[in-house]
């Protein structure tokens, strides 16, 4: 297997990506490995979608719907990718000497891994409405994979949510405080707090419809 700086989602099996996540080098890592469950997500929607027919205006939304999931499973594997290559700066500027030039490359390698996080976390809470509607108007046959769609959405949000928080925090290595943090980058800040509502309405969208994909769990 090439060496896992060389491994992308686009190029590589899923055996030789799934081989490099395991190595201890963290590139790809946790970030890379929730925008591959934001393209699980997307590919699932664009499969319940096409398995689904629609009448008149539901038709034209259906195949918008369609267009949009095609697109996200695309450039989440592109965010995949970004993130592994946010994930070797930021190791990089850890393994620098003690000083000023140190602390100015973690702040940059922890910003610019927590907006390609909150970029990721940012695509995946747009995707949550057209499974919604899938749940409701979609192949009743694919219930259960909506829901695995849902659960794959829900771990990329998760997963942004976490990594945007983590790497905000690091910058304290840099010598800020949280209070500190929070009033220079306040978007990013916000943006921990809108994936924790993502979160509850996946949530909530699960449970709305669960005793359809799981009946069993009824008895």
């Amino acid at each position: 297997m090439a060496h896992s700086e060389e491994i992308t989602t686009r190029h590589s099996t899923v055996e030789e990506w799934t081989r490099a996540l395991a190595e201890s080098v963290g590139s790809p890592g946790g970030g890379a490995g929730a925008g591959v469950m934001l393209a699980i997500a997307a590919s699932l929607t664009s499969m319940v979608a096409g398995y689904t027919e629609a009448d008149g205006d539901q038709q034209d939304h259906l195949q918008e719907l369609l267009t949009r999931a095609q697109d996200l499973r695309k450039s989440a594997l592109q965010l995949a990718d970004d993130d592994a290559s946010a994930s070797r700066a930021f190791g990089a500027a850890f393994r620098l000497e003690a000083g000023s030039k140190r602390d100015a490359a973690i702040r940059e390698a922890s910003l610019g891994a927590a907006r390609s996080s909150a970029t990721l976390g940012d695509r995946a809470i747009d995707a949550i409405e057209d499974l919604r509607w899938l749940a409701e108007n979609g192949n009743s046959a694919l219930i259960a994979d909506v829901v695995v769609a849902f659960g794959a959405l829900r771990a990329a949000v998760t997963g942004a949510r976490t990594n945007v928080s983590f790497d905000l925090a690091t910058l304290r290595s840099a010598g800020l405080s949280l209070e500190e943090i929070r009033e220079q980058q306040p978007a990013l800040w916000a943006t921990v707090e809108r994936l924790d509502a993502g979160i509850e309405r996946i949530d909530a969208e699960v449970a709305a419809v669960d005793h359809r994909a799981a009946p069993t769990d009824a008895l």
